[in-house]
């Protein structure tokens, strides 16, 4: 009987199942390495998000990052964080002299019963109607943020209120986008400090005054500079609960004098700083500043 050949046929095509299986199985783990590739600044994000600052140190370290080389070359850095133990009663003090060890003049500093207020002159965060933080006012949040860090058990609520100017002083601003502006301006000054995770989200209140809390006139150029600003109040963890109108008005009674102090910019180990911008050009009659 006549042998039959076995199955020739059937291996050549075993072997090319074989070896498209092969190719697949490449391709599926070259994706899978692809997929396991971080992206440096996602899994910065990550680390922060799980990882709150607890050593002050850390906060230079994202004010850096959030800037961009090409922003903080040539500015002063924040100094190392200091083996010091300070509480809400002397968060003023610790405050006035990091803003002045920096060159930061012109931001009053205020300590009341319960509560510390500060104002900046808004020139020194944004430029005229804009809500972007300029890379000097990212400067001095950060030292801001390097200050309230190892007290953030010890605050119960920081508000930030911001303020315009108005541009023509013969009419008022427009209402939405004096509203807007200023509005924005909180925002971003509240979401600035939360990125930086030296407090907890839900102790941040931004507020828009707008127009409408004046501490001088708008008809002069230095007037409306001081009218335009950034407030924030700090309140102490226990504090009896009072209005925010008690807290305006009592900081601007006088009440706190001897607690309270406008930054030189001079410290004693340094002769000159920066100063904050005396409120640029002026702008046509129909902008808001």
């Amino acid at each position: 009987m006549k042998k039959r050949s076995g199955g020739e046929g059937d291996c050549g095509s075993w072997m090319d199942t074989y070896g498209d299986m092969v190719t697949l199985l490449l391709c599926f783990f070259v994706m899978l390495y692809s997929m396991s590739t971080l992206n440096e600044e996602k899994w910065r994000v990550f680390v922060q998000s799980i990882h709150p600052i607890t050593d002050t140190s850390d906060t230079q370290i994202i004010v850096n990052e959030t800037l961009g080389e090409e922003d903080v070359e040539g500015m002063p850095e924040l100094p190392p964080a200091e083996e010091q133990e300070i509480d809400p009663e002397t968060l003023y003090l610790q405050l006035i002299e990091q803003l002045n060890a920096q060159g930061v003049e012109g931001v009053t500093v205020s300590r009341g019963e319960d509560y510390t207020y500060i104002i900046f002159q808004d020139r020194a965060f944004f430029e005229g109607d804009s809500s972007e933080i300029t890379p000097q006012g990212q400067q001095i949040l950060g030292i801001f943020c390097n200050v309230i860090a190892p007290l953030s058990q010890e605050i119960s609520i920081i508000n930030i209120m911001a303020h315009t100017a108005q541009g023509d002083p013969n009419q008022p601003n427009e209402p939405h986008g004096d509203r807007v502006l200023s509005g924005m301006r909180a925002a971003e000054v509240s979401s600035f400090i939360q990125m930086q995770n030296v407090i907890g989200a839900d102790k941040l209140v931004g507020i828009s005054y707008g127009q409408w809390r004046p501490i001088d006139t708008n008809n002069t150029r230095e007037g409306r500079a001081r009218n335009r600003r950034v407030e924030i109040l700090v309140v102490d963890d226990g504090a009896s609960v009072r209005a925010l109108n008690e807290y305006y008005e009592e900081f601007n009674s006088g009440v706190n004098a001897d607690k309270t102090t406008v930054t030189t910019g001079v410290p004693a180990q340094q002769e000159t700083g920066f100063a904050l911008p005396d409120g640029g050009d002026e702008p046509s009659p129909a902008a808001i500043e």
